[in-house]
């Protein structure tokens, strides 16, 4: 509390509102209809019914640990649920990891350009440190949320993409499917004089 200054105050108020549940709802639903407009239903599920299912499964948890929250007197916000997981680090976690994931099957250009996916770890991890820096969350609340998160998106990933057929995978790390295989190298018997007897 000693440390907090009134710019990283106003600084982290900022950064928790992309964790709170009408910023990720409102991103959800955008990503989700921009995929399913892209033709893109499995990454459009893996999002929408994967963000949403989380969310049940984070409530779930903070009623059945229910842990309190740091003292009122170190809190920056006006808060009372449970504390443990951190819904915001959990939450973050699930949505824009999903998205990434979501958009990594869907997108040639992302694939190329992978670096660009920190940016879902990152804001994960600026959305939770914000809770423990206004006073809302231990450390711990967002280390399971974190965590919590992690095992969600490689669970739903697995699920949502474990049917995928070899050539399909083949064609996503550039190697060569059947589909592409040129006519001249399949082995189709030439045709023989006509039968005269």
């Amino acid at each position: 509390m000693a440390n907090r200054t009134d710019a990283w105050t106003r600084t982290m108020k900022i950064v928790t509102t992309l964790g709170d549940t009408v910023t990720l709802t409102v991103v959800a639903v955008l990503v989700t209809i921009a995929l399913l407009m892209l033709r893109q239903a499995r990454s459009a599920v893996l999002v929408g019914a994967g963000s949403l299912i989380g969310y049940g499964l984070m409530v779930g948890l903070k009623h059945l640990i229910g842990r309190e929250r740091p003292p009122a007197e170190a809190r920056l916000l006006d808060i009372d649920t449970f504390s443990m997981p951190s819904g915001h680090a959990m939450m973050a976690t699930i949505v824009y990891g999903l998205i990434a994931v979501a958009v990594y099957h869907s997108s040639s250009w992302l694939r190329a350009h992978r670096l660009v996916l920190l940016v879902a770890p990152a804001l994960a991890v600026s959305i939770g440190w914000s809770r423990v820096y206004l006073g809302v969350h231990w450390m711990t609340d967002v280390v399971t949320g974190w965590l919590l998160g992690v095992v969600f998106v490689a669970s739903a990933t697995y699920l949502a993409f474990r049917t995928d057929r070899p050539e399909r995978r083949g064609s996503l790390d550039g190697s060569p499917s059947a589909v592409e295989t040129p006519q001249s190298s399949r082995t189709n018997p030439r045709p023989g004089p006509p039968d005269r007897s």
